[in-house]
């Protein structure tokens, strides 16, 4: 269970809310108390999300965002900061994955992956670091890499290396903002299941490579509350350059 409101009267930025992780991020920090922008491409879902958030009496606003299109990202913390406020908490979630053979990646495939998870993490929370650095208030900004940060996954090496800068862009960016109070964190998730892979779980090689993680299991997106909750909340005031993983294990196993 959510602890009621520990984040009343903040304001929350998530993007790639549309589906995943960001859908269930956005949901917790909503039943946390906090008004919860709610940012992608795809506004017809964040619509559908606003409504659920809203049945439990939460405030959400849908936004549009193109992270790789920097005025985009402007333009969308604008109009969320003129409707919530200023943001308090970013959480720094879009991200896409392009799977091949490091000899079989073309320049559209590297450009596709790196200008969302590098470029698009970056500008994003630049964009929200300027506006917390402007109103003096410090804040939480929470980056979602992966465990793929740190450990190689087979036939993705874009992905590992976007989530790679995203884990040492977490630690830069604590290292300059700290003197602003602004916490800079990251989560890393093991596998989790979304929307997007639900179905490859239940495959031959879904369920052979579940038998050979550490507890033998994938997690539901809501593993990754209690991490999210304290990163966004006062728990984490003295915690900056903090990687969290949330893996059941993978990034220690031997596999």
């Amino acid at each position: 269970m959510t602890s009621p409101h520990i984040l009343e009267g903040k304001h929350a930025l998530v993007t790639g809310a549309s589906s995943g992780l960001g859908w269930q991020f956005a949901l917790t920090l909503a039943r946390a108390g906090a008004k919860v922008t709610i940012a992608a491409r795809r506004t017809e879902k964040l619509e559908a999300l606003a409504k659920e958030i809203a049945a439990f009496d939460g405030r959400a606003l849908p936004v549009r965002m193109d992270v790789t299109d920097v005025a985009s990202i402007h333009d969308a913390v604008h109009v969320a900061e003129t409707e919530l406020g200023p943001v308090n908490i970013l959480v720094n979630n879009s991200g896409v994955s392009a799977q091949c053979r490091a000899e079989e990646v073309t320049e559209e495939d590297f450009d596709y992956v790196m200008d969302t998870n590098g470029k698009g993490a970056f500008f994003v929370a630049q964009a929200v670091g300027q506006s917390m650095i402007r109103h003096g208030q410090g804040g939480k900004i929470i980056n979602i890499a992966s465990v793929a940060a740190s450990r190689v996954l087979k036939q993705s090496i874009t992905y590992c290396m976007s989530k790679a800068a995203v884990q040492h862009m977490t630690r830069a960016l604590a290292d300059e903002w700290g003197r602003y109070k602004i916490q800079v964190n990251c989560i890393n998730p093991g596998y989790i299941v979304t929307e997007l892979n639900r179905d490859y779980w239940e495959t031959e090689s879904g369920k052979r490579l579940i038998s050979k993680l550490p507890g033998r299991r994938v997690g539901e997106p809501a593993v990754l509350d209690g991490a999210l909750l304290l990163l966004a909340g006062s728990g984490s005031d003295f915690m900056t350059g903090s990687i969290l993983e949330v893996d059941d294990g993978l990034t220690v196993s031997g596999f």
